[in-house]
């Protein structure tokens, strides 16, 4: 079963080429480790929470914007390989210094528990974080696909969901506290893909119109403590 290393981190508005080319850079690298996909999603609707939100979950100062991104290997021992090498191998190259505060990224290690399907090329996408209870993995992945199959009737070309088996305790920010997940509750990373933002604010609108959504108004989870966005791929290889 492939595996998924889920990031979200601030960056410097000012950064975005200097942080693209740093992510280009380190492609052959992961590549080498065996990934086998690496995608960055620069934020473009990435909206305020009461609760929760992207811009809270990595304390995101006001000149900043957020990254959402995530590394597919072909099997979780093939990512824990890859983390042990990038710990202890010292002839791997030195990508050099990061152009974001690397103390306040978020990252972890996570199993899809629903994949609408193979991914091709896309140019928008929807980033979410969910807290979900730990009783409630199957009745999750059973509204997963009758959402999806919604999302992907009004123009989606995919729709991922990953149920968090790795995900570490940090000492600014993590995935935990992004979504002020309780004991008892796992970290969910997913995200929709979309042609273009055009088709995902299109499909949203007939989403919206859709009576198949009044079904899925009772959520498995805490709706108000999901973390949601619109991000628009800058390293996608």
């Amino acid at each position: 079963m492939t595996y998924i290393d889920g990031f979200v981190a601030a960056v410097p508005a000012a950064n975005r080429e200097v942080y693209r080319k740093h992510a280009s850079d380190a492609v052959p690298l992961f590549k080498k480790l065996g990934a086998s996909r690496i995608v960055e999603c620069w934020g473009e609707d990435v909206p305020e929470g009461k609760v929760t939100d992207f811009r809270k979950a990595v304390k995101a100062e006001p000149d900043e914007v957020i990254v959402f991104s995530w590394i597919v290997y072909p099997d979780k021992a093939t990512r824990d390989e890859a983390g042990r090498r990038l710990m202890e191998d010292l002839d791997l190259p030195d990508l050099g210094d990061l152009p974001f505060d690397g103390k306040r990224m978020i990252f972890g290690g996570f199993e899809p528990v629903f994949d609408s399907g193979d991914s091709g090329r896309f140019s928008y996408v929807d980033g979410t974080l969910i807290a979900v209870p730990d009783t409630s993995r199957e009745v999750f992945r059973d509204y997963c696909a009758r959402s999806a199959e919604i999302f992907c009737d009004h123009g989606a070309l995919r729709v991922v969901d990953c149920w968090g088996t790795d995900i570490p305790d940090g000492k600014v920010t993590d995935f935990k506290g992004a979504v002020k997940a309780e004991d008892g509750e796992t970290v969910v990373f997913g995200w929709v893909e979309w042609q273009s933002k055009a088709a995902r604010d299109a499909g949203w609108a007939k989403m919206m119109e859709d009576s198949r959504m009044e079904g899925l108004r009772e959520m498995p989870f805490d709706g108000m403590r999901m973390v949601y966005g619109g991000f628009a791929p800058i390293v996608d290889l």
